[in-house]
């Protein structure tokens, strides 16, 4: 693991963290999704929104956890074995996904920027919605949860949809004009929308045992 390449995906301010949040909870208004580089470098996170980060889905999972705890306590149900089944099985969840995105790529033979840091962001930005679902249906009951849950799940969707769009689907036209790669155009699509519909399932198994 690069140090220097793990610092990068940390290098984030209050203005980006700020801008980066109403981003995942309003993604429809943002505009321009293309990730910017300078001499074939990425621009670190705090130097453009688009880049994808790990503070945020590591400080999203922590507060998660926290608020599983809460969730739990309020319902009398708490214990440490729960808190700790809960905190595993989100984390087995990004594995299984992040492992499944990484062996997509590899058997479709596509060539993207999008290595695995970048797809644990991606993949960690879900704890957003999931941490929103969860508040809701604790201060509104299941009519609050259901609300919260297809709100932040079609945001999620769209928002990794136009992110992964700039990475995996931008090569389909320039390998297709080439005899070297096997991978179907519409098989790269797939890819890209089945991540964004898997995700609403994510928040769904992780969230509803929350909230009763």
């Amino acid at each position: 693991m690069s140090v220097n390449k793990l610092k990068y995906f940390f290098a984030v301010d209050t203005r980006y963290v700020l801008k980066k949040l109403m981003i995942l909870m309003f993604p429809y208004t943002h505009q321009d999704w293309e990730v910017r580089y300078h001499r074939d470098t990425p621009l670190t996170p705090r130097q453009d929104v688009n880049a994808p980060d790990l503070y945020i889905p590591t400080m999203a999972f922590i507060t998660y956890i926290l608020l599983a705890g809460m969730a739990l306590g309020i319902q009398k149900r708490f214990s440490p074995e729960v808190l700790g089944l809960c905190a595993s099985t989100a984390l087995v969840w990004i594995i299984i996904e992040v492992l499944v995105m990484l062996l997509s790529l590899y058997l479709l033979t596509v060539h993207s920027d999008l290595s695995t840091f970048d797809l644990i962001a991606y993949s960690g930005y879900k704890y957003v919605g999931m941490i929103f679902t969860v508040l809701s249906g604790l201060l509104f009951g299941n009519d609050g949860y259901y609300v919260a849950l297809v709100w932040s799940s079609c945001a999620l969707m769209f928002f990794i949809v136009r992110s992964l769009k700039m990475k995996i689907l931008p090569s389909i036209s320039s390998d297709s004009m080439g005899m070297g790669s096997n991978a179907k155009p519409q098989l790269r699509l797939y890819i890209t929308v089945a991540t964004a519909v898997f995700q609403p399932i994510i928040i769904y198994w992780l969230t509803s045992h929350l909230v009763r």
